[in-house]
């Protein structure tokens, strides 16, 4: 559970326009009867994993691909992401 609260406390001071701070220290202090574990966490990842959410687009294409790509039951929305995932070279998600 700590990743996934580090997780969305990061993407959402990104999200804000905050920057993200490094750690100082891999040896907190700590009291001798206290645990300390550390956690990693790739907020790239969990963004990808995690944000799901959908954002509108409006798109032009020309007439005559549009009318074709109905007729094929295109989804555009899926084509869409697909082409950005290729060519922004992100594999599965």
């Amino acid at each position: 559970m700590a990743r996934d609260a580090i997780g969305l406390w990061g993407i959402s001071m990104e999200d804000a326009g905050n920057t993200i701070p490094e750690p100082f220290s891999l040896n907190p202090s700590h009291e001798s009867n206290e645990i300390v574990t550390l956690v990693d966490i790739d907020f790239t990842a969990y963004r990808r994993a995690n944000d799901i959410r959908t954002v509108r687009k409006n798109v032009t294409i020309q007439s005559w691909l549009n009318d074709l790509a109905e007729k094929e039951g295109i989804n555009f929305s899926q084509v869409l992401s697909e082409g950005l995932k290729q060519r922004l070279n992100i594999k599965n998600r």
